[in-house]
């Protein structure tokens, strides 16, 4: 928009100021940047954040295993803290948790506390858990998509920030344009004001 309204100051005209020129210029080349160098900078942000979540993906994928579990025993609920809000206990349950045993990948077995998969748990109960090849729990490796889709939020980020960053300098530099104008329309007129209307001045 701001470009559109400054076409004008291209047109040859007698009160045409050299900052307009130039100030047509610097809206040009800000929508120059928004339509083809923020894009760009989204792109290759977003392409550079995609490669690495990928890498870490198929790395995840490699080293984590989904086991098989056995429910043992439900485990012990720890001790309401002192001056906790029961209400606001209740108003965001937490998952049962569990005692279950695994097998590691390695062959060793295991045994700790874990969130249970369904309510409420039973013992003997089987149910699968992703850990590493030492059995230690891990959490799900991150998947293909939702690498992909990390990256194109990153991208998009980077892509306004870009754009924001070239609105930004160039309302700085307009604005560095209107106070150059002020300054010298306040001169102008300190040089003429006192003979405005003066018959013989000239004015």
């Amino acid at each position: 928009m701001w470009t559109a309204m400054g076409v004008w100051r291209w047109r040859r005209n007698p009160l045409r100021r050299p900052t307009d020129l130039f100030e047509a210029w610097v809206a040009f080349a800000a929508l120059v940047c928004v339509l083809l160098v923020a894009p760009a900078v989204g792109t290759v942000a977003g392409l550079e954040v995609d490669g690495t979540l990928q890498r870490a993906a198929r790395e995840q994928r490699q080293e984590r295993y989904l086991v098989p579990a056995v429910v043992v025993r439900p485990a012990a609920e720890p001790p309401p803290e002192a001056g906790a809000d029961p209400s606001a206990q209740r108003q965001s349950p937490q998952r049962t948790q569990i005692v279950a045993s695994w097998t590691a990948p390695d062959g060793s077995s295991h045994e700790g506390t874990v969130p249970a998969a369904e309510e409420p748990p039973q013992a003997g109960e089987r149910f699968r858990i992703w850990t590493d090849t030492q059995g230690r729990l891990v959490g799900r490796p991150l998947g293909t998509f939702s690498a992909s889709a990390h990256a194109a939020v990153v991208g998009l980020a980077a892509a306004f920030g870009a754009a924001a960053l070239v609105e930004t300098v160039r309302r700085l530099v307009v604005r560095r344009l209107m106070h150059r104008r002020y300054v010298r329309l306040d001169r102008a007129w300190a040089a003429t004001g006192p003979d405005w209307g003066r018959a013989g001045a000239g004015s």
